[in-house]
């Protein structure tokens, strides 16, 4: 049988998901938020609402870069974004197949459950017996460990 991933696989592949995205935000946000903060910088204090619009905006295209990277990803042949595959971990539905992208979505939406009182049910991946989160549950998916993450290149069995 093959073993669930665990917590702390988990959160290691969660840093380096994080970390990519906020280079991949920041670049974006830099090409785009420059040339529409150029015409903010003479603002008075009334008119705050258009530098509100902004951020706004921002946050917005912010949440969908990254709800897109891992519904993607996590609904590809992969089955994993960057940092699961770094760490040797794949999301499966409960049958151990592909999830759908309509899945893969679910699954990122109900990490907002996962995050409310003090990420509660992200720690439940430490306790629950397939170690799922309460996303994973929502979602009903599972995450495997499947490899050991030294042999991150030797993708063979992904990409067959």
């Amino acid at each position: 049988m093959i073993p669930y991933g665990g917590f702390w696989w988990r959160v290691l592949a969660y840093i380096l998901d994080a970390i990519i995205l906020q280079i991949a935000t920041s670049i974006i946000g830099g090409i785009f938020g420059v040339g529409l903060a150029l015409p903010l910088t003479g603002l008075g204090a009334g008119e705050n609402a258009a530098f509100g619009m902004m951020m706004f905006g921002m946050i917005g295209a912010s949440l969908v870069i990254n709800w897109l990277y891992f519904a993607i990803m996590e609904s590809s042949k992969l089955q994993a974004t960057v940092g699961k595959l770094a760490v040797g971990v794949v999301v499966t539905d409960l049958r151990g197949e592909r999830l759908t992208f309509a899945r893969a979505t679910g699954r990122y939406f109900a990490k907002i459950l996962s995050s409310l009182i003090l990420c509660i049910g992200y720690i439940m991946v430490a306790f629950t017996e397939r170690k799922q989160g309460l996303h994973d549950i929502v979602a009903s998916t599972l995450v495997y460990k499947t490899r050991d993450p030294s042999v991150l290149f030797d993708n063979r069995e992904v990409f067959a």
